[in-house]
């Protein structure tokens, strides 16, 4: 039911690396700000959308494995994301603020020389923080 929650972190680790990769030849910030900025809000709109569906959910906790990180033994660490009521509205504010915050700095960054960086990494402070709220387990959120 919360198959879609890899996505959340996801688009702003997508704006991140295109922007990095690809930022310093665009040269053209309306791009580069609208490519960081709409993949902000697309995050927030998979997060908006998981949320609603579980205020109607009788189970409150999700787990989403995505994969099997390491085994030792009996011991079985997974890569996998936790969804419950507080990560779910800890991203809604990570990814409603940072989208605010994207859009607001595409104004206040107009004409920096760093501009595709500054991009990059607010991107990837995203991810970080919504794997921060998301992870599953310590070895995942850091």
């Amino acid at each position: 039911m919360y198959s879609n929650l890899w996505l959340i972190p996801f688009f702003p680790l997508v704006g991140s690396i295109f922007n990095g990769l690809f930022g310093k030849k665009i040269k053209n910030e309306a791009v580069i700000g609208g490519i960081a900025t709409g993949l902000m809000f697309l995050s927030f709109l998979v997060a908006a959308q998981n949320f609603f569906k579980l205020l109607g959910d009788t189970e409150k906790i999700h787990e989403l494995v995505i994969a099997s990180w390491m085994t030792v033994g009996n011991f079985k660490l997974n890569w996998e994301l936790l969804f419950d009521p507080l990560s779910a509205v800890m991203i809604l504010v990570v990814t409603g603020v940072g989208t605010l915050i994207h859009l607001y700095s595409i104004g206040y960054m107009h004409g920096e020389a760093g501009y595709y960086r500054f991009f990059s990494y607010m991107n990837l402070f995203a991810f970080a923080m919504l794997m921060l709220v998301l992870g599953g387990n310590a070895l995942v959120m850091f």
